[in-house]
């Protein structure tokens, strides 16, 4: 999937209201599916596992403007190990990613956004 810094979902960073039954409830929206939020916006991402993280998901999350320092990843209900490879390659950009459960990926993401962090999210949907 081609994705557009232009048109996101929402061109600003805010709070996940609320999350599950297959998407996400902010900024008084609804979103069906995964979501990536980024300090530029939040946008609707085409992946429902973590291990379809691909290059151009990577790519579209170095290229934010202001810079994510820290990247969450909603696993969804099971955990998952991000790769090494892809752990050093962000890191090698100035991005600590963690991987957690969506929920507790939800929760950090609103704290640390309502700390001023130029914190992203990748969150996959849960039922």
């Amino acid at each position: 999937m081609a994705y557009d810094r232009t048109s996101p979902h929402l061109p600003y960073p805010t709070a996940i209201e609320n999350y599950g039954n297959g998407g996400f409830r902010f900024a008084g929206m609804s979103h069906r599916g995964s979501i990536l939020c980024l300090p530029d916006g939040i946008w609707a991402i085409a992946i429902d596992a973590p291990d379809a993280l691909g290059d151009e998901e990577l790519a579209f999350i170095i290229d934010a403007v202001p810079a994510v320092e820290h990247l969450l990843i909603g696993t969804g209900h099971d955990p998952w190990l991000l790769p090494a490879a892809t752990r050093l390659h962000l890191r090698a950009h100035g991005i600590v990613a963690e991987t957690m459960s969506t929920g507790a990926a939800v929760r950090t993401y609103n704290q640390l956004l309502a700390e001023g962090r130029r914190v992203g999210a990748l969150l996959i949907a849960v039922a």
